[in-house]
């Protein structure tokens, strides 16, 4: 199927690793100019060579940027130096790490406005950025996607990760909103929210409940596949997909929705 992104350009946040340089990487591979940012500019140029050479696109398509997402003036720029190399933006990854694991009653009011900080006003902060190259994008090419990287614990909570529980879930309200209000424009907002996926995320949270629990990684990793409908973990390449399909031309009528890629962890009716 031809998604419809040749010659489109994507910026996608937190791409030196993980799901967002599996983003990044499928997007390249359907055709897409994708500008990438990461906090580390060693990380952005190594995390911008592979995506040239595993999707064999030229040196030009793929354009790094040190970028930390929790500084306004930063995103700002970043955004900026993609429209003036690219010549434009048509879709937004919004994407950043996640905060540390905790229980509820384990972590402290500077924690949660960490978490806060760095994924629901990093998710503003970008769209915000984005936004008058995103209605350009809808006005001449009617091809304008914004969509943001949160986390199944948005709709089923998980109990050691209340940090992210909270900062996700506000994402989950600001996407909602933002796509009753850029509808009418024809840009669509939605969200993807992984499981248990193999990154490094994933390998830090094992640690951590190895650390608790004595656990073997094996165990861990067990517990977390029985857990889902597909009694296994996730890859980032399966996440990818479902970006990649948001960011279509295909999507164009799919706004407002919470997809989750998790295996069929979530157990909610709707």
């Amino acid at each position: 199927m031809d998604l419809g992104l040749t010659d489109r350009t994507a910026f996608v946040a937190g791409a030196s690793s993980g799901l967002g340089r599996a983003a990044a990487l499928q997007l390249a591979r359907e055709g897409c100019r994708v500008a990438i940012c990461s906090r580390s500019r060693d990380r952005i140029t190594d995390a911008a060579q592979h995506i040239r050479a595993t999707a064999d696109v030229p040196d030009d398509a793929v354009l790094p940027l040190e970028c930390d997402v929790t500084e306004e003036a930063a995103v700002e720029d970043a955004i900026q130096e993609t429209v003036d190399a690219f010549g434009g933006l048509h879709v937004l990854v919004t994407n950043a790490g996640g905060p540390p694991s905790g229980a509820a009653t384990e972590v402290d009011l500077e924690d949660y406005r960490a978490a806060v900080e760095l994924n629901l006003m990093s998710t503003i902060a970008l769209s915000e950025a984005a936004l008058p190259h995103l209605r350009a994008a809808a006005d001449t090419d009617g091809h304008a996607r914004l969509i943001m990287v949160t986390s199944v614990s948005a709709k089923q909570p998980i109990p050691t990760l209340a940090l992210s529980n909270t900062a996700r879930a506000g994402v989950q309200g600001y996407a909602k909103s933002l796509a009753d209000d850029l509808g009418p424009e024809g840009i669509t907002v939605n969200t993807v929210l992984p499981g248990y996926t193999r990154t490094g995320r994933l390998e830090s949270l094992a640690d951590d409940i190895q650390a608790e629990t004595g656990q073997s990684y094996e165990e861990i990793e067990a517990d977390w596949a029985d857990q889902n409908a597909l009694p296994r973990i996730g890859e980032p390449e399966e996440f990818a997909a479902a970006v990649a399909y948001l960011a279509s031309a295909q999507a164009a009528y799919v706004t407002g929705v919470a997809l989750p890629v998790d295996g069929g962890r979530s157990k909610h009716v709707l």
